[in-house]
C-alpha cells in the first residue's frame, strides 16, 4: 500500500453526481492511505500532545501541519525561557 500517497498528493475534489468513474477511483485510492496515516499518527503521538483539535482533523497533511505549528510554538517558548534564565543569572 502507498501510505505516503496522502502526504504527497492533495485530496482529490469532492465527488458529485457528475463524477466520472476515474475520479471515484482516484478518491478511493487516496482515502485509504489517508485514513491509515491519520490512525498511525494518532496512535504514535502521546495523548498529552493530541488535544481535542486533532480529533477533528481527517486529512494527514492537515494533521501534520497542526502538530508542526504546536511544536514550533513550544520551541519558541523554550528558547524564550532559556534566554530569560541566561540573562537573569
Amino acid at each position: 500500500m502507498d501510505l505516503d500517497l496522502a502526504l504527497r498528493e492533495d485530496s482529490p475534489p469532492a465527488l458529485t453526481d457528475k463524477s466520472t468513474s476515474e475520479q471515484k477511483r482516484e478518491k478511493e485510492r487516496w482515502e485509504k492511505p489517508n485514513r491509515m496515516c491519520v490512525l498511525i499518527m494518532k496512535k504514535s503521538i502521546l495523548e498529552a500532545f493530541r488535544g481535542t483539535m486533532l480529533e477533528t482533523l481527517t486529512k494527514a497533511k492537515d494533521f501534520l501541519e497542526h502538530i508542526e505549528k504546536r511544536f514550533v510554538k513550544n520551541v519558541k517558548v523554550e528558547i524564550g525561557t532559556l534566554l530569560t534564565n541566561l540573562i537573569s543569572k
